[in-house]
């Protein structure tokens, strides 16, 4: 038997006044994007802009459906919206943030495991990583950089051609 480890490094910013320009206006952005979601059931609206490589910027909000849990998150919006409007275009960065209208809103939040699979998937079918700024709408922000890192041991196409 063989024991290993998984190692995952992140920078952790006492808020949002401690990221650079670039970084701080894209959480803000993705703050307040969180303002179009449609969660009436949950009343967890997550909000998620990407910057592209060519500095184009686009947004998504997760959308809520009374049938759950068909729904959609934010960040699978906003990949899709990216890989529609800009299909040959690399996403550099992707924020994410939220508002909880039924509680606390002060702790980074980290993609479901749907989310942490699409990003991956986009990573690889760019071949350069996607960095991602995970935050709330005060406090503590988390910037990982690479998709790759949230999701260890992963699934991917290569597996499906063996």
């Amino acid at each position: 038997m063989e024991k290993k480890s998984l190692h995952l490094e992140f920078m952790v910013y006492e808020d949002i006044s401690s990221l650079d320009d670039a970084d701080a206006w894209l959480l803000k952005e993705a703050r307040e994007v969180t303002a179009h979601a449609y969660a009436p059931y949950s009343r967890f609206q997550v909000g998620a802009v990407i910057r592209l490589v060519n500095g184009e910027i686009i947004a998504g909000t997760n959308q809520e459906n009374a049938s759950f849990p068909i729904g959609l998150c934010a960040e699978r919006v906003a990949l899709a919206s990216a890989a529609s409007v800009y299909p040959n275009v690399d996403i550099d960065t992707i924020a994410v943030s939220y508002h909880n209208l039924n509680g606390d809103s002060s702790y980074p939040i980290s993609p479901c495991g749907i989310c942490r699979q699409s990003l991956l998937e986009y990573e690889g079918k760019q071949d350069t990583p996607i960095r991602i700024i995970l935050g709330s709408l005060n406090g503590k922000v988390f910037v990982i950089e690479r998709a790759n890192d949230l999701l260890p041991l992963s699934f991917t196409g290569e597996m499906l051609n063996v």
